[in-house]
């Protein structure tokens, strides 16, 4: 067997179905060109229609199989209405990446219902609804992937964590359960814990210089993130090659948490 051959084995996503929210930008949008270059036919759910035909676009043109739904993931209906808007494209999926956030920080004694309830129907709800639609047909055909995009915040409290922070920690919460659940009918799930990574969702933090250099001197590497350092590890846990791994945080932060 070639090197090509045995890797295509372990990692090819061809003829696998990916569906990826928040998938035109940021971290999500690096995720959904990497699944979708590895062979999978992608649909990328978010809000802005003009970012999502972009994307669409591109891919398209390198010749990957792409397809958009524009929604609003923070309350059920939108969510649910997504999901069934989603498999029209291609089928029912075998991989889902909850990507979607929202990143409503104010200080936890600032933080009012509206905050409260809208951070946890995007970042929590959300993909627990889209895993109560689409795990259970991937456990019935025997594959699944499902990858939750948590934080630093769900494992540590610092530059104010608020909601956030709660949302995150119960998120990887939610992927141990989804796989307690689901992994003995082969589907996977885990979750991947960014360090700071430049996207427009930390544009907070990202335009304070001075912040930045002392979030890049917490990590191993010397450097905060970029979206690309996620495309990797994304492929890796929608493969076979991860069969084993389910119900874990992997952290891909250059060292950040462990400096």
């Amino acid at each position: 067997m070639t090197s090509q051959a045995y890797l295509s084995e372990l990692f090819s996503l061809d003829g696998r179905v990916a569906v990826v929210t928040g998938g035109s930008s940021g971290i999500g949008r690096a995720i959904t060109e990497a699944l979708a270059r590895a062979g999978a036919s992608v649909v990328i759910v978010a809000r802005r229609k003009a970012e999502l035909a972009a994307t669409v676009d591109e891919l398209t043109a390198q010749g990957c199989r792409a397809a958009w739904v524009s929604a609003d993931l923070s309350t059920r209906d939108g969510v649910r209405a997504a999901a069934e808007e989603a498999v029209e494209a291609f089928g029912e999926p075998d991989i889902l990446v909850n990507c979607a956030g929202v990143n409503l920080r104010p200080p936890i004694g600032e933080l009012d219902d509206e905050v409260w309830d809208t951070t946890m129907a995007v970042n929590l709800e959300a993909p627990h609804l889209l895993g109560q639609r689409f795990g259970p047909g991937m456990a019935e055909r025997g594959y699944g992937r499902i990858v939750h995009i948590t934080s630093q915040q769900a494992h540590r409290a610092f530059v104010q964590s608020g909601a956030y922070g709660v949302s995150k920690g119960a998120l990887e919460s939610l992927a141990r359960s989804q796989a307690e659940a689901w992994s003995p009918f082969g589907v996977t799930c885990n979750t991947l814990v960014p360090g700071f990574v430049m996207t427009p969702l930390n544009q907070r933090l990202s335009s304070d210089p001075e912040k930045v250099a002392a979030l890049a001197a917490r990590t191993m590497v010397g450097r905060n993130g970029l979206a690309e350092d996620f495309a990797g590890a994304a492929v890796f846990l929608a493969s076979r090659a991860s069969a084993y791994v389910t119900g874990q945080a992997v952290f891909v932060d250059g060292g950040f948490s462990v400096h």
